[in-house]
């Protein structure tokens, strides 16, 4: 834990993830440029061209990576003071947490 922040803020996700906050569709191309670190519209670009190059194989590839990658789990990186309100004002409303 660092002094200000709390969670896993500094830790990236490993392995190859649809990140669905950072995609247009369905996040594949932001997935693989945040496992490769590159730009996601870097990946973008490259993914389009190769869209009209070679139609069918990258649909084929697309859609089966949306299928067989993960989502991106979320990772609360904000204050634990923050974390423990929301956290609080969501049990209230929900009737009680575990």
């Amino acid at each position: 834990m660092s002094g200000t922040t709390w969670g896993r803020e500094n830790e990236r996700s490993h392995g190859l993830y649809r990140d669905r906050e950072n995609g247009w569709i369905f996040g594949v191309c932001a997935g693989l440029a945040d496992f490769a670190n590159f730009r996601v519209g870097t990946v973008r670009v490259i993914a389009t061209i190769c869209l009209f190059v070679f139609f069918w194989p990258t649909v084929l590839v697309y859609l089966g990576a949306t299928l067989l990658f993960r989502e991106k789990p979320l990772i609360y990186a904000g204050t634990q003071a923050e974390y423990e309100f929301w956290r609080r004002r969501n049990c209230d409303r929900d009737w009680g947490c575990s």
